[in-house]
């Protein structure tokens, strides 16, 4: 069935995220197609369900995003990991006065704080 093939894939994926510290678990609904749940255990808001289908000019099966972009070919279930590993990792904060002297630029000298040069005596 066509269906347990896909479900199969999915089932590759899931190990291969495994080994990447991310939880995913393959749901099977009662009336859409199975997919992926992908979830960033140190973010849990970080999470991505994909699916995975033919794509529309050929016979060949591709993992998907969840907004429906081509994510990755079936047969390399570890290049698919990488890439969702890539998108589920968080953003590394830096502190607040970092990114407000980025925002600002280089602190600006004062002209009344110039020093005066010394003149040169003929």
């Amino acid at each position: 069935m066509v269906s347990d093939r896909r479900v199969c894939y999915l089932e590759e994926l899931e190990q291969a995220l495994d080994t990447r510290g991310l939880v995913a678990r393959v749901v099977r609904t009662r009336t859409g197609p199975a997919f992926l749940r992908v979830v960033n255990p140190e973010a849990a808001s970080l999470a991505e369900d994909v699916t995975c289908a033919p794509a529309p000019e050929s016979h060949d099966h591709y993992y998907w995003w969840s907004w429906g972009e081509r994510m990755h070919r079936v047969d390399d279930p570890g290049g698919a990991a990488v890439k969702l590993a890539h998108v589920l990792q968080p953003l590394e904060r830096q502190p607040r006065e970092a990114c407000a002297r980025r925002v600002q630029g280089p602190p600006r000298r004062s002209p009344d704080l110039e020093l005066e040069r010394p003149s040169r005596r003929p």
